[in-house]
């Protein structure tokens, strides 16, 4: 059964989500009731819940949610990495209704204008939390950040990475470096798995095709390996683009038949211990 390891939800009626652009068509409520039936239709059984914005109280919904869904396997949330009480902070979190669902914290660093926040001191001691608490750690970058990504990895090899949408490759403009020899750099150690996912954002809206996401599909199998690489949809911020079935259909043709247990399902179960 499919795992689909990275999706949204979110209602505008409880929290703002000030990313969207006024007119988008990403302005409006997103629940798990209208992931459910695409989900179901394309075959997936499972799937992991990520955070979108950097509101402490997201979590807790995002638990509760899990908890009444026969869905929601897993919730990658968000705390503040660098307060003092952290591992407190995330032993609080598990006790909360739906607590077991915590698999993962992600932080917003695409938006960290240092490059190298990721090895901070303050930050480095959140992670080493995330890895004493048995949580992995979802990476939201840009290409310029992933040499601090691999640094920070290569300190904590008791700590998961998972890197979010391959570290957001410039696929418009069809570019490949300096973005994949980071990518291998990153790959290179073991305590790092990529999401297969949010590659349609990526690429020219207006007229892009399976064969302009390729390049990218085959650099991230290649250096990870089937193994340590995991289907995400991104939904409902791939619909302007895709449609949820047409995202996973992609996918699949991007890879090979062989690695599809592994991609579609047995990764995101063992990373996420789903």
């Amino acid at each position: 059964m499919t795992v689909d390891a990275h999706h949204h939800v979110w209602d505008l009626s409880v929290r703002d989500q000030d990313w969207i652009a006024e007119g988008s068509p990403l302005r409006r409520d997103f629940t798990v009731d209208d992931l459910a039936p695409e989900a179901r239709a394309a075959g997936v059984g499972r799937t992991v819940l990520v955070q979108t914005v950097t509101v402490a109280e997201e979590t807790p919904e995002f638990l509760a949610l899990a908890a009444g869904s026969d869905l929601i396997a897993g919730v990658v949330g968000w705390t503040d990495l660098t307060r003092a009480d952290i591992a407190d902070e995330l032993a609080r979190l598990r006790e909360l209704p739906g607590g077991r669902y915590l698999k993962g914290i992600r932080h917003q660093v695409q938006g960290e204008p240092d490059p190298r926040w990721l090895l901070r001191a303050d930050v480095h001691r959140g992670l080493a939390a995330l890895a004493a608490a048995g949580l992995v750690h979802d990476l939201v970058v840009l290409p310029h950040q992933l040499p601090a990504c691999a640094e920070a990895a290569a300190s904590l090899p008791g700590l998961t990475f998972v890197l979010d949408h391959l570290g957001k490759p410039p696929i418009a403009s069809a570019a490949l470096e300096p973005w994949a020899s980071h990518v291998r750099a990153l790959a290179a150690l073991p305590n790092t798995v990529c999401k297969l996912s949010g590659m349609v954002t990526e690429a020219d809206p207006a007229s892009w095709t399976a064969d302009d996401l390729r390049p990218y599909a085959d650099t991230v199998l290649e250096a990870f390996g089937p193994a340590r690489l995991m289907f995400g949809s991104d939904w409902p911020v791939c619909t302007p683009i895709a449609s949820y079935g047409e995202v996973l259909d992609i996918a699949r043709r991007l890879t090979d038949p062989g690695t599809h247990r592994e991609i579609f399902e047995t990764t995101a179960v063992r990373v996420y211990d789903l």
